[in-house]
């Protein structure tokens, strides 16, 4: 297990770039599974999570090319379905949430999907009723084995038929997985409650590049005609809007001068105006976002009636639950109170302790609802050790680190690898003193 050694309370100074978006990735990688053509993919962020799924890809038989750094060439021509049913495949399938999604080409494309019971991020149940319950509507028989909670769908011999669904959640991965299997179904699928997530949008637009025919990307009815296959094409990914939040958070905590550059300031949503509701100056250039040294701290703005600011997750257009931690551990600082509304994950907040020890005045309501009492800006937090309990607390911790004073040790850093590239070496370029041990 490897460790972060950082040295907090130094402003940095500098420009980032953000990585290829995660979440997008993960679900464009699955994607390859639907043709026998080669699929150019670029931008893709060298972490662990997404390493872990191009083996996967591997080991079902797609010919991996990899071209200049993060530009990799798929071609899923000769896939072997046979591997879903071994037990290195129950191993190595059950490591990464991310995962889920092969099943939806898988089915579409070969007939029949299978995963065991995916990994992930411990932050409460996170249910996969909406994937199965989509390809059921498409008709899919499904069975489920309780004994090592293994999930496979297989078509009837009359193949997947186009229907019309309501999702009983927006869930991004389920409207991903059903729209994978939609695209190769006989007639026209309408999907109501769908996600509509800037990273949703992306496969829509590729799968249409690739020859699909969808309707409706961007909102919340997506219409699917079925075709007889699909082709090749080249795809970029999005920078990482998880990353590009981070980033801000980072800057306004530790006093530093940053600028974000290529931030794809069109799919950001909210996130720029939900920073600056906690007092953080956010300008845009061009396509770069400039975070000015906060000197003399940042104040928390309240609602029009003079009550507390509450920040809360929800489906896009709203904010992104991922970056809910990023906005704790921010206002920890500020001047004010902030009350944080967790809706969408049971237990997400529980990190809140660490930033406790670490001088932060957090009450921590129920397992969804904090209310964080803003420090003077003057009184730092004061360094200290803690684990990386997951992805997104694991970065908020680090970001507490560099603005605390004194040396803090981060335990448990493949929870923040597994989501953030290199993450040790580009602080270091813009001055911060962290040391991977």
């Amino acid at each position: 297990m490897g460790i972060f050694k950082i040295e907090g309370g130094t402003p940095l100074k500098g420009e980032i770039t953000p990585q290829g978006a995660k979440n997008e990735a993960l679900q464009i990688l699955c994607a390859v599974l639907l043709t026998g053509e080669k699929v150019k993919i670029n931008n893709i962020p060298d972490i662990i999570d997404i390493n872990k799924l191009i083996t996967l890809l591997g080991n079902l038989g797609v010919k991996i090319q990899r071209n200049e750094p993060g530009s990799i060439t798929f071609q899923a021509d000769e896939v072997n379905v046979g591997y879903l049913e071994t037990e290195a495949f129950k191993k190595e399938g059950g490591a990464l949430r991310g995962s889920i999604m092969i099943v939806g080409p898988l089915l579409a494309r070969f007939g029949k999907g299978y995963i065991p019971k995916p990994g992930g991020d411990k932050i409460g149940r996170r249910r996969l009723d909406t994937h199965f319950e989509g390809f059921i509507n498409l008709g899919a028989k499904f069975r489920y084995n309780r004994e090592d909670h293994f999930y496979g769908v297989e078509t009837p011999e009359e193949g997947l038929q186009g229907t019309d669904m309501l999702l009983d959640e927006a869930s991004v991965t389920g409207t991903a997985n059903i729209v994978m299997a939609a695209v190769l179904a006989k007639g026209r699928t309408t999907i109501y409650n769908a996600a509509c997530e800037p990273y949703l949008q992306q496969l829509c637009k590729m799968l249409n590049s690739m020859g699909a025919k969808i309707t409706g990307v961007g909102s919340n009815l997506l219409t699917v005609e079925g075709v007889d296959s699909l082709g090749g094409c080249e795809h970029r990914i999005l920078p990482d809007m998880i990353e590009i939040g981070s980033w801000i958070g980072l800057a306004a905590m530790t006093k530093s001068e940053i600028t974000i550059k290529n931030v794809s300031w069109d799919n950001l949503g909210l996130i720029p105006n939900t920073f600056r509701k906690l007092g953080i100056t956010i300008e845009k250039h061009n396509d770069d976002i400039y975070i000015p040294a906060h000197k003399d701290g940042y104040e928390v703005k309240t609602d029009i009636d003079g009550s507390i600011l509450t920040i809360a997750d929800a489906p896009w257009p709203g904010f992104t639950p991922d970056l809910l931690s990023i906005v704790l551990v921010v206002a920890t600082q500020a001047k004010g109170d902030v009350l944080i509304h967790q809706k969408m994950f049971e237990s997400r907040l529980f990190f809140v302790d660490k930033l406790i020890d670490m001088g932060a005045k957090i009450m921590l309501c129920d397992p969804h609802r904090a209310v964080v009492m803003g420090h003077n800006f003057e009184s730092q937090l004061k360094a200290t050790t803690m684990s990386s309990p997951d992805i997104r607390a694991g970065i908020s911790l680090l970001i507490a680190a560099l603005s605390a004073k004194g040396t803090s040790t981060i335990q448990n850093i493949e929870q923040i690898d597994r989501g953030y590239e290199r993450i040790d070496e580009r602080l270091r370029a813009i001055g911060a003193k962290i040391v991977r041990a």
